[in-house]
């Protein structure tokens, strides 16, 4: 709906033709030279930068909701993970949140995470629902049983679906792994 707002470079770039232009209009003809119009551009410009601190794009709430699940996985904050998840969350292996929530207050009772790396492959946007394709590098806690009785890291590709609901914004519907270490994976293989 706001594509433009997704860059604040689209206005920019008209500010600084407008400015080129309005030098060139007042070199023609500099008897009609005002100080309101080089004060247009900057208006333009700051105008730009204004409404994409103003305007958050689904884009923008999307990554965010997914850099918060990082984060929380990262800092092993069960409570964090919680607030971004839907009450109507189902995988294959987890039918419902409160099984998720379960399965997560146990997998980060003890040290096992210190730092994950993301990267977000794609995102797929339709109304009020999105599909997004993140790779995560999980370095894991030198204190961790993953990293004392298998490795040190591993790569994972996850598949997250987010649902848009009234007052929450965004929240991740499911999220299914897809890879680890260019491996096929499937949740139950991760018991």
């Amino acid at each position: 709906m706001f594509k433009i707002f997704e860059q604040p470079w689209t206005l920019s770039i008209i500010a600084i033709l407008t400015l080129l232009i309005l030098l060139m209009y007042r070199r023609v003809f500099a008897g009609k030279q005002h100080w309101w119009q080089l004060a247009l551009p900057v208006c333009l410009f700051v105008a730009a930068f204004g409404l994409d601190w103003l305007v958050q794009t689904d884009l923008e709430k999307i990554k965010a909701v997914i850099a918060r699940g990082v984060k929380a996985v990262e800092k092993e904050d069960c409570d964090a993970i919680d607030v971004i998840i839907s009450t109507r969350y189902r995988d294959s292996d987890h039918h419902t949140k409160d099984s998720l929530m379960r399965h997560c207050r146990q997998t980060l009772s003890g040290p096992l995470v210190e730092r994950n790396i993301k990267r977000i492959l794609d995102i797929d946007i339709s109304p009020a629902r999105a599909a997004a394709t993140i790779t995560v590098r999980i370095i894991f806690d030198k204190r961790s049983y993953v990293y004392q009785d298998f490795k040190r890291q591993i790569f994972t590709k996850i598949e997250l679906d987010l649902q848009e609901e009234q007052d929450k914004g965004w929240l991740i519907t499911k999220a299914e792994i897809l890879e680890i270490d260019k491996q096929p994976f499937k949740w139950k293989d991760v018991r």
